[in-house]
């Protein structure tokens, strides 16, 4: 990458830490499997930090270019509605800051194996 880019996994957030620590774990595994450095993890709400202050983390360290990884299953009305409005929010207070956003979950064939998978282990009992 010739620009400095940092990851961003953004997901919903939730009431119940663990599940916001199962969500931060992933961020961890993406940053060492992919061996990205500037890696992390934001929530719409519920959690912390949300998207504006994970891009000001990772601005202030010098980043240019911002992929936001969406951690949904689908394209519902967070990433249709509430995402844009963010992001739209973040490239006012940055504005020379590049933001992408990739494709949420849902699609990919390896949810797929994940649900045969869940489900052939349930049959195992």
């Amino acid at each position: 990458m010739s620009v400095k880019t940092a990851i961003i996994v953004f997901a919903h957030g939730s009431s119940v830490e663990s599940a916001n620590e199962a969500v931060r774990s992933v961020t961890a595994a993406v940053a060492q499997s992919g061996g990205f450095g500037l890696v992390e993890t934001a929530f719409l709400e519920l959690a912390s930090p949300d998207l504006p202050e994970a891009v000001a983390r990772v601005a202030g360290k010098g980043a240019v270019h911002v992929i936001v990884a969406p951690y949904f299953l689908t394209l519902g009305i967070h990433l249709q509605r509430d995402l844009p409005r963010i992001i739209a929010d973040i490239l006012r207070r940055h504005p020379g800051l590049r933001i992408e956003v990739t494709e949420p979950l849902d699609g990919h064939p390896a949810l797929r194996d994940i649900v045969l998978d869940r489900v052939k282990k349930a049959l195992e009992c």
